[in-house]
């Protein structure tokens, strides 16, 4: 299962993804596509995203039992600790710029 958060994108960034996937609730996107399908709709997203920022999570064989990437200038960011994902949440006011993994 594949699930990408954008905020802040251009209205195009969200019918690329449309396409493969369905969209619950505004911004939200799940699906189920192959690897290369999901790495493929991460490079679109991040050359559409223009002032937004995506958050794509995937399922895996991790001891968390997903992975995930970060793109554009969010509010919260992915820390790895010890081989674990962990989020990070910008003071207040601010937001961390992180550039895709």
């Amino acid at each position: 299962m594949v699930v990408i958060v954008m905020e802040r994108v251009t209205p195009s960034a969200r019918g690329i993804l449309s396409r493969w996937m369905i969209e619950p609730r505004a911004g939200v996107f799940v699906g189920q596509v192959t690897a290369r399908v999901r790495d493929l709709l991460w490079k679109q997203c991040c050359e559409l995203a223009g002032e937004g920022s995506v958050v794509q999570l995937w399922s895996t064989v991790t001891e968390q039992r997903f992975a995930m990437r970060v793109f554009g200038n969010p509010r919260r960011t992915v820390v790895d600790v010890d081989g674990l994902q962990l989020i990070r949440r910008a003071p207040k006011g601010k937001a961390n710029k992180e550039n895709p993994r």
